[in-house]
């Protein structure tokens, strides 16, 4: 989707008193939500169509051994909910907002995940105990990345 196109959509939720906006596009799906008085936005890309790889003619048969399944942790998994940078703190050399064995709220800020040079604010889903911390801070994460793990 145009930059342009999305400020302009971003400018006009904040100034009406629209309180959410989603659009789906052939090149992906954005949805803006107002929440007290800031403005989220989240942009999930259009999965991309691979072309079937060509038959190899005369190949002789490869057996293929099966993918290791990732290890699933335990507890409740709070995954990325878009493509962004993801920061434990408010600013560098600011104290994370959670640590492993912090207690956390149902809706309580437990990151950060800068988008499209936009901060937005990830709450937990769940209330308890985080147990794991996956993501590191300042790195690429993508949509639906596992980054905690609350017991």
């Amino acid at each position: 989707m145009d930059l342009r196109k999305l400020k302009t959509l971003i400018d006009l939720v904040s100034e009406s008193n629209v309180s959410e906006l989603e659009i789906t596009e052939a090149e992906g799906k954005v949805r803006i939500v107002k929440s007290g008085g800031a403005v989220v936005q989240q942009y999930v890309p259009a999965p991309v169509q691979q072309a079937p790889a060509p038959a190899q003619a005369a190949a002789a048969p490869v057996a293929e051994l099966p993918a290791p399944a990732p290890a699933v942790p335990a507890g409740h998994t709070v995954k990325s909910p878009m493509v962004g940078t993801f920061y434990r703190s408010s600013s560098p050399g600011a104290k994370p907002f959670v640590e492993i064995g912090s207690q956390v709220k149902e809706g309580e800020t437990i990151c950060i995940i800068e988008a499209m040079k936009i901060l937005n604010e990830i709450e937990a889903d769940k209330s308890g105990t985080v147990t794991r911390i996956l993501g590191e801070n300042g790195q690429a994460v993508e949509y639906g990345q596992p980054l905690f793990v609350i017991e």
